[in-house]
């Protein structure tokens, strides 16, 4: 049996950081993008649609997905760098 001595502050500081950041993109585009921002970003569009209405309707779903990998890729990261990813 191996003792392992890991920076557990240093682990939680660097998963909440990383939450954080992932929350807050969420909450910009589901709120932000979706309901604040969404008469600004209206004037735009994408695929012929309004860029509010279209966030609102598909592009939070796309960023999200995209959260979900980000999320795993950066917790795997964070895991080797503290030594305690699975093998």
């Amino acid at each position: 049996m191996t003792d392992h001595t890991h920076d557990s502050h240093g682990y939680w500081k660097a998963t909440l950081s990383l939450l954080t950041k992932i929350l807050i993109v969420w909450f910009l585009v589901s709120f932000g993008a979706g309901i604040l921002f969404a008469d600004f970003l209206n004037q735009f569009h994408f695929g012929g649609y309004p860029v509010g209405f279209w966030f609102a309707q598909q592009g939070s779903i796309y960023v999200f997905v995209a959260l979900i990998f980000i999320y795993a890729n950066r917790m795997n990261a964070i895991d080797e760098k503290f030594d305690v990813h699975e093998d």
